[in-house]
C-alpha cells in the first residue's frame, strides 16, 4: 500500500470536465489499495473575489501579498467553497473525503514568513503579509483518517500554535504533507500541461527534468510566474529523499493522472533526483 499526495490549482475548478476526471482517477488509485491525501489552492477565484469586492491583488514572483482583507477572501474561497465543491466532486466518483483547513486541528502548523527576497523579484526582501512557512503536519489526525478508508482533502490554509490563521501557497503545503508523510508520489495538478520550454506552445511538455534542469529553468527564464516556486517547491522536496517522485500535470482526462504516476513522464514533467 503506497500513499499519494495530490494537489489541485484553482484552475482545474474551471476547466470543464476536469474535476471528475480528477476525482474518478483519485477513485480508482484509492479502489486499488492505494491511500491518498488531497491538497488543494484557488487563486484564480480568489483574485477574481477580491475584485468584486473591490481589492486590488498583489502578486509578487507568483506569490500573493496577503494583508487580513485578503485572507478573509482565502479563507471564504480556499476554506469554504472550493473545499466543499472538491469533497462533492470526490463523493460523487465513490470516495470518501474529509474536508480540512490549518485550523482543524492544526492539520497544517505554520508561522509567519519573514521579509527576504524571491526568485524573479529581485534582490530586496519583501513581506509578504500574513503568508506562513509550514512548521508541522498534524500525521496523527491524517493517518487516523487514511486509516479508516477517508481521504483528506486539505485547503492550502496553516493555524499556529497561538490561532492565527495564514495563508500558504498550495504547492509548498502539499509537499510538506508529501515530505511528512514519505509519500511515494506527489502529484501536483495545474493549469498548464507540464513545464514548458515555451509557455505559449502546449505541445513544448518537458516529460523529464533533473534536479539541476530544474534550477536552470528557472535561471534562464524558461519556468516562469507560478511555476517558479512550485518548481523550487519541489527541488527541496526531492533533496529530502522523503518521496519518491514529483508529477507536474495539468489539462488532464480521465485516466491521466493515474498514468502519470504509473508511467512518469508520459503525462506532464516528471522531476527526478
Amino acid at each position: 500500500m503506497s500513499l499519494a499526495v495530490i494537489k489541485v490549482g484553482g484552475e482545474i475548478f474551471q476547466q470543464p470536465g476536469v474535476l471528475p476526471a480528477v476525482a474518478a482517477d483519485v477513485a480508482a488509485v484509492v479502489a486499488r489499495g492505494d491511500r491518498v491525501v488531497m491538497v488543494h489552492g484557488g487563486g484564480p477565484q480568489a483574485t477574481a473575489l477580491q475584485k468584486q469586492l473591490g481589492q486590488t491583488p498583489r502578486v509578487v514572483a507568483g506569490r500573493r501579498i496577503t494583508d487580513e482583507a485578503t485572507l478573509d477572501v482565502i479563507k471564504m474561497i480556499v476554506g469554504g467553497k472550493l473545499n466543499i465543491d472538491l469533497c462533492a466532486a470526490l463523493i460523487a466518483a465513490g470516495v470518501r473525503p474529509v474536508g480540512l483547513h490549518g485550523a482543524s486541528a492544526q492539520a497544517i502548523e505554520g508561522e509567519r514568513r519573514p521579509p527576504r527576497p524571491l526568485s524573479g523579484a529581485g534582490p530586496e526582501p519583501i513581506d509578504m503579509g500574513l503568508v506562513g512557512d509550514v512548521t508541522g503536519v498534524n500525521r496523527g489526525l491524517l493517518d487516523l483518517l487514511l486509516g479508516a478508508g477517508y481521504t483528506p482533502v486539505l485547503a492550502c490554509l496553516a493555524a499556529s500554535a497561538g490561532g492565527q490563521v495564514l495563508n500558504i501557497n498550495a504547492d509548498v503545503v502539499a509537499n510538506q504533507v508529501a515530505q511528512a508523510l514519505g509519500a511515494a508520489h506527489l502529484v501536483l495538478v495545474t493549469g498548464v500541461p507540464g513545464v514548458l520550454r515555451d509557455v505559449k506552445d502546449p505541445g513544448s511538455r518537458i516529460p523529464r527534468l533533473t534536479m539541476a534542469e530544474a534550477r536552470q529553468a528557472i535561471a534562464d527564464g524558461t519556468a516562469q510566474g507560478g511555476m517558479i516556486p512550485k518548481l523550487e517547491e519541489s527541488i527541496a522536496v526531492l533533496e529530502s529523499g522523503a518521496v519518491g517522485a514529483i508529477h507536474i500535470v495539468g489539462q488532464l482526462g480521465q485516466g491521466e493522472l493515474l498514468r502519470a504516476i504509473e508511467a512518469p513522464g508520459s503525462v506532464g514533467t516528471a522531476l527526478v533526483p
